[in-house]
């Protein structure tokens, strides 16, 4: 007998509005980061925090030797004081000369002299109170103080360690971690072809306010969505992606800076969109989805189909 025909299960499809589903990896990095560096010369006397607490803006985090810079500011007041004293002598010198040129008691040229000699004399206290100005700053800044709020990580000096204005390495690190960025990585590629498929109208755009759902290393579904931020303006030469930037809240502190998270997103929406059942997908020689169609004589041709 011939052989019959295979029957095979036949689905209808029609358009519909598809929103476009975009699955990619990214890491986490702190809101704000801020190294915690010296601004004068001393000897660490106190460190004023414990390690992995939360700080605030503004709170004491060291407290350096600030003996010569207490003896600063005094000289500096010293100064400013005998500076006071001798605008006065020479402001009065100054008026009487003033009175006595008018009768020609005394020449005009020793006139012009007393009041120079007052106007060196209130630049002199100008330049003092800045210097003292200056000393009661660097008082001030040997107590180290927290920039921003966040979490402090480990102190790298301990108490008795010399440090120094111009060092290299950070006392301790604070990173705000309520909210918390998550970087996504995607193909340049990709990204081009979103918007050239937008500004065809082929797709709408969801804009940069679209939610975000996390995946956490371990496979568990981060609780909270997130919202896009902005997508890079450059594309890394060496991967040829783009960083797409999220932000997430982080109350409970499950996420830490430089955890491998998936980060799963609407990127647009399609208005005449056809879904097919995964296993209707097949592949060609080419690599290329392909579904079979059945057409209005009854007779099955072969479709390329675009996925994304």
């Amino acid at each position: 007998a011939e052989p019959q025909p295979p029957e095979v299960g036949v689905m209808a499809v029609r358009t519909e509005t598809v929103d476009l589903q975009a699955e990619l990896p990214g890491r986490t990095s702190a809101y704000e980061t801020s190294d915690v560096r010296p601004q004068v010369n001393g000897l660490i006397l106190r460190r004023l925090f414990e390690e992995g607490d939360n700080v605030r803006a503004g709170q004491a985090l060291y407290k350096i030797d600030p003996a010569p810079y207490e003896a600063q500011v005094a000289s500096a007041r010293a100064a400013l004081a005998q500076a006071r004293s001798q605008i006065a002598a020479s402001e009065a010198q100054a008026r009487r000369y003033g009175e006595l040129v008018k009768i020609n008691a005394i020449s005009k040229q020793e006139a012009e002299n007393a009041e120079a000699a007052a106007a060196q004399a209130r630049a002199t206290v100008q330049a003092q109170e800045a210097a003292l100005r200056s000393a009661q700053i660097d008082l001030a800044r040997t107590t180290v103080r927290a920039p921003i709020s966040g979490r402090i990580g480990r102190s790298t000096y301990t108490t008795g360690a010399l440090v120094s204005a111009s060092q290299a390495e950070p006392l301790t690190t604070i990173q705000h971690l309520d909210p918390i960025y998550v970087d996504i990585q995607q193909s340049s590629a990709d990204v081009l072809r979103l918007r050239q498929e937008i500004l065809a109208g082929k797709l709408a755009g969801n804009g940069a306010a679209a939610t975000v759902n996390l995946k956490l290393e371990d496979g568990s579904t981060y609780p909270a969505e997130g919202r896009l931020k902005f997508t890079d303006v450059t594309v890394d030469p060496s991967t040829g992606s783009q960083v797409i930037r999220a932000v997430f809240p982080n109350k409970q502190g499950l996420l830490l800076p430089g955890m491998y998270v998936r980060a799963s997103f609407v990127e647009g929406t399609k208005a005449d969109g056809l879904l097919v059942p995964q296993r209707a997908v097949q592949r060609d020689e080419k690599g290329q989805p392909v579904v079979l169609v059945v057409g209005k004589d009854g007779k099955v041709s072969q479709r390329e189909a675009r996925s994304h």
